[in-house]
């Protein structure tokens, strides 16, 4: 069986809802790791990654195509989610950077390059701390992510 692409697969859905758990399948690890990233415990990335995955599914009628991938809708509706889900907290947003920067695999280092090596991740963390929640998700999106500049602009509600 051949992986269809999201346009087919959202064309069937008029016909048949079950089969949005292919987009799901296909992106829930994605939405999940992205929504970590930004709230920092399991128990809330999961929330949210149900609710997101629920809002496209009751939302789905809503979505045009705009010649961006559909994951840039998704990552709309978990930004969305996440902004709510903060404003609500009344904190400040935070980007957990340490579960981002993770060593090369394979590759064995000497205890002195490690050492250099978690400090230089600890200072990028903090100095990334200093900036404002929404420049911590452009980095998060742009490197960790690695989307491209239309959809992170579709996904904050900025342009490209």
């Amino acid at each position: 069986m051949t992986a269809r692409d999201d346009a087919e697969i959202i064309k069937d859905l008029e016909h048949n809802p079950d089969v949005f758990g292919e987009l799901y399948e296909k992106y829930v690890d994605r939405i999940y790791s992205y929504i970590y990233r930004r709230v920092g415990n399991v128990h809330d990335a999961e929330d949210l990654t149900s609710r997101t995955f629920f809002r496209a599914l009751s939302h789905i009628d809503t979505y045009q195509n705009l010649g961006l991938p559909f994951s840039a809708w998704l990552y709309r509706i978990a930004h969305n989610l996440m902004a709510n889900w903060h404003r609500d907290r009344g904190r400040r947003p935070m980007v957990a950077l340490e579960a981002i920067v993770l060593p090369a695999e394979g590759r064995q280092q000497n205890p002195e390059a490690l050492a250099l090596s978690e400090d230089d991740t600890r200072l990028l963390a903090e100095a990334i701390r200093q900036l404002d929640g929404e420049r911590q998700e452009l980095l998060v999106l742009k490197f960790t992510e690695g989307l491209t500049n239309a959809e992170i602009g579709a996904i904050m509600g900025r342009s490209e």
